[in-house]
């Protein structure tokens, strides 16, 4: 038997650690599975971080050797952070939907209007309930099931809580100020990228910028996803995930 591959799961905007239930129910034993919740979300409501690098603070301490990150959306940007802060700490990582800039730029269409996270913003303080509704229908579009997506991401937002609002604006500006283009030829460990056509927050055209802007090699576009494609094409988010690990093994 082949050593065992630590993989370390980091959800999104809004979201719990609860989200990776059912793919991880799917794995082999050989993977070892650790989820968390980043500060302010889900068990861990109660904790305040206000920038990136207080979630990478947070989710450091999880390992002391080379495992297998995989980040999802706001979660993915915690991690290249990571993978540029401590290199020690990453085998290879998987990005999932996550857009080194999820903001549009000069030069940088292959993003979202900021109009879309400040109108969240201000919405959250009105509604908090009803914006996440209207966050999770954005992170679906396109799909032919997407009420069946969102019954699942609402599931595990229930199971551990919902995130504070503080917490929830605090990561809205993160998603608004961060630029971690540049970074990306700091970081030494293989970076992997799952992305979907249909997603429209972070827009399908990325896949071809990662490739020849920023010499990306491993950026898979998935034609039929949208946001969440580990839900949404799950067998086809697993056997990327084992590809990765095989090679650590």
């Amino acid at each position: 038997m082949h050593d065992s591959v630590t993989c370390v799961f980091v959800h999104g905007w809004a979201m719990n650690s609860a989200v990776w239930d059912d793919c991880i129910a799917q794995l082999p034993d050989w993977i070892n599975s650790v989820v968390v919740d980043l500060p302010g979300h889900g068990t861990m409501a109660d904790i305040e971080a206000n920038t990136l690098d207080d979630y990478v603070k947070a989710i450091v301490p999880l390992v002391h050797r080379p495992v297998l990150w995989v980040g999802w959306s706001l979660g993915g940007l915690a991690v290249l952070r990571l993978a540029e802060l401590y290199p020690q700490r990453v085998a290879s990582a998987l990005l999932i939907a996550t857009n080194p800039c999820f903001v549009t730029q000069e030069n940088w269409p292959y993003a979202v209007d900021a109009k879309v996270f400040d109108q969240f913003a201000s919405d959250l303080t009105r509604d908090q309930e009803k914006t996440i509704r209207r966050f999770l229908a954005l992170q679906v579009k396109g799909l032919p099931d997407a009420m069946k997506v969102v019954r699942q991401l609402q599931k595990s937002i229930q199971s551990r809580g919902q995130a504070a609002t503080k917490a929830l604006i605090s990561g809205l500006e993160i998603l608004l100020e961060t630029d971690l283009r540049n970074n990306l030829n700091l970081i030494e460990s293989p970076l992997y990228w799952m992305l979907g056509a249909r997603d429209s927050l972070v827009p399908g055209e990325l896949a071809d910028a990662l490739k020849t802007k920023y010499q990306q090699e491993n950026v898979h576009l998935y034609e039929k996803a949208s946001h969440a494609p580990f839900i949404s094409q799950r067998d086809d988010f697993i056997k990327q995930l084992l590809v990765i690990a095989e090679k650590l093994r």
